[in-house]
């Protein structure tokens, strides 16, 4: 190989130095103006040009008008001999190329600059933030939740950091969001796996960290690594962080606990909503229940302390508040729905309630003193009978919701899926292995042929559960859903069997369209998700409260009969209500008025956290909001 000559080491050094950035250019214009500057002086003074120009101070004074005359191409024009005129003219042309270079250097770092802003690879500089890691549908909904939490906040700010154009994430978000209000929203393109992407959204400062499950096929590896990555950070602060995040399959829940410590609230998002799922076939308005204790819109789940309740017993409280439900306790060993009503409440424990806000949660009303003794009716409800359950359709939660299905049913009872797979055998093996209750029947066909739904005699059954299909972008899903739900509605009106149905919609804009079948229930599974990890990105500790509401083996919301607590047609007060559920060991949280369960303006029906005090007359059919045991 040939030895690089002189010229060969200069070009390299050159273009070295030409690869060191905007500081650096500028550096070698200053130094080459400075040269030229320094050169023409000494010509100038050398061969007397200055002296004929009238020019008294020298080296100096022809310095400086040299470098005025780099800087200003016009003013050589005073000069009064041509020979001094000859000189300038090369300073001029030497200042114009530095100009020209100069100007070009700071468009490109200019240019540079706004190229980075757009691609979102500055730092954040902000404090107390929400900062959410990945991309996905749910991003809106936890958003718009935020926005709604922060409305009376200081300046609040959400930083999303997520693998997509950062001006593409921005414009979805304000098209689909719409106004945010006070909250600023700040998109940064990055990889929340990746350590150094995640030092651009300041997770050091932030108040809480949410961390969304990805599209995919193994969604939960993407969120533990993130964790991870958070957890692990070289940088990371001292204090604990305030992490929350999803996952869908039971499997990774141990490791993801793991790699979060105390530091991550877990949410199982897939057995969540089979749940939901199976007790919302079962009880029409369960979702629409729900959906108001899990958003910020209306009443949400908060904790106080309460001296005056202490000594005093859980169902002493359940009638000491005029504006709230109480719903438990959370004393140091965590939370407890729907205590025995002798438990006595000690220094420290503080009351679950559901509130407009918790500047409400407060002790005040006539309490005992308001109940109508003589309008109190304690009937037990009729004892279960065995059932036949539909699911319409397949995919991942099916195997859940089938579970899940079983804790709720009598015994005897069956389930039977219908689904337009060809291996629909395989994916269900092992479903019924754990079935205690009930039988599972399993049958191919399309679920949105008429001829499919009139040979499976549907009007025969009493529950009836619309399942989004996997792998069908969720349009088409949908899509799918409301022509079976049509077909559904149809088939109960001729038949005149009014059978529960309940849906599963991947797009909630999609509800409003289904709502003209008139079904029970529609559950948009991703957002109940999003919704409830907005609320535990502001409480961790409403992620156990949730997680103790949703299970089984607890007490659970069921909205049971109004006549089998008090006497229908007769107005009564909450304070009632309150105080016949209180003596059958269940806490009243609501009601639901029956004839109001296709306004969907009024919440189908549902009530609440209502007035204690407002006089309601029940009908036939309404129903009281209860955590009960079953």
């Amino acid at each position: 190989m040939d030895k690089p000559s002189l010229a060969d080491r200069l070009r390299y050094r050159f273009d070295n130095f030409m690869a060191r950035g905007t500081i650096a250019l500028i550096a070698g214009l200053g130094a080459i103006t400075i040269v030229i500057t320094v050169a023409a002086a000494a010509l100038i003074t050398v061969t007397g040009l200055g002296r004929a120009a009238g020019w008294r101070l020298g080296f100096g004074e022809a310095g400086f008008q040299a470098l005025v005359r780099e800087l200003d191409s016009g003013a050589f024009g005073l000069d009064v001999s041509w020979e001094l005129r000859a000189v300038m003219i090369l300073v001029t042309i030497g200042g114009i190329f530095i100009l020209s270079a100069l100007i070009g250097i700071l468009n490109n770092a200019l240019q540079a600059k706004l190229e980075e802003l757009r691609r979102g690879r500055s730092r954040v500089i902000e404090d107390r933030h929400t900062v959410i890691l990945g991309w996905s549908p749910q991003i809106f909904a936890v958003i718009s939740e935020l926005v709604e939490a922060n409305a009376n906040q200081r300046d609040p700010c959400i930083v999303i950091l997520g693998e997509r154009d950062k001006v593409e994430m921005e414009s979805v978000i304000r098209d689909t969001v719409g106004k945010t209000g006070r909250t600023r929203v700040v998109c940064r393109s990055g990889s929340p796996i990746t350590v150094g992407d995640l030092d651009l959204v300041s997770l050091g400062t932030a108040r809480s960290i949410v961390v969304l499950s990805p599209p995919g096929d193994d969604p939960d590896s993407s969120v533990i690594k993130t964790v991870l990555a958070i957890t692990n950070h070289p940088r990371r602060k001292a204090e604990p962080y305030h992490i929350v995040a999803e996952i869908t399959d039971t499997r990774n829940l141990e490791a993801a606990r793991m790699v979060g410590r105390e530091e991550a609230e877990i949410v199982l998002t897939g057995d969540l909503i089979s749940r939901i799922v199976a007790q919302t076939c079962r009880q029409s308005g369960l979702s629409v229940v729900y959906q108001e204790l899990l958003d910020f819109a209306g009443d949400e789940v908060y904790f106080k302390e309460e001296p005056g309740l202490v000594g005093r017993t859980f169902g002493d409280a359940l009638l000491a508040f005029e504006d709230s439900a109480v719903m438990g306790l959370y004393t140091g060993e965590g939370p407890r729905l729907n205590p025995p009503m002798a438990t006595v409440i000690q220094l420290g424990d503080q009351v679950i309630a559901v509130s407009k806000d918790d500047d409400t949660v407060r002790l005040g009303g006539p309490g005992a003193a308001a109940v109508d003794h003589a309008a109190i009716q304690l009937r037990d409800a009729d004892p279960p009978t065995a059932e036949r359950t539909l699911i319409l359709g397949w995919n991942w939660r099916a195997p859940g919701i089938i579970r899940e299905l079983d804790h709720y049913v009598a015994p005897g009872s069956e389930v039977t899926v219908v689904a337009d797979l060809p291996d629909l055998v395989t994916r269900a093996k092992g479903c019924d292995a754990e079935l205690k209750r009930q039988t599972l029947v399993l049958s191919a066909g399309d679920t949105t042929d008429r001829r499919t739904l009139d040979a499976l005699r549907a009007e025969e059954y009493r529950h009836v559960i619309v399942l989004a299909c996997d792998g069908l972008p969720p349009q088409r899903a949908d899509a799918r859903t409301l022509i079976t739900l049509l077909h559904l509605r149809d088939i109960a009106e001729r038949h005149g069997h009014p059978f529960s149905i309940v849906s599963e919609m991947l797009d909630s804009r999609n509800r409003a369209l289904a709502e003209v079948t008139k079904a029970d229930d529609f559950i948009v599974s991703d957002k109940l998700v999003s919704l409830m990890l907005a609320q535990i990105s502001e409480n961790k500790r409403l992620n156990s409260v949730f997680a103790d509401l949703f299970d089984p083996a607890g007490s659970e919301v069921y909205l049971k009969l109004a006549s089998n607590y008090v006497r229908t047609g007769v107005p009564v007060n909450f304070y009632t209500v309150v105080e016949a559920a209180r003596r059958k060991g269940e806490v009243a949280l609501g009601y639901r008025v029956k004839a109001l369960a296709d306004d969907a303006a009024r919440a189908h029906g549902v009530v609440v956290n209502p007035d204690k005090s407002a006089m309601v007359a029940f009908a036939e059919w309404d129903r009281v909001i209860v955590l009960a045991e079953d």
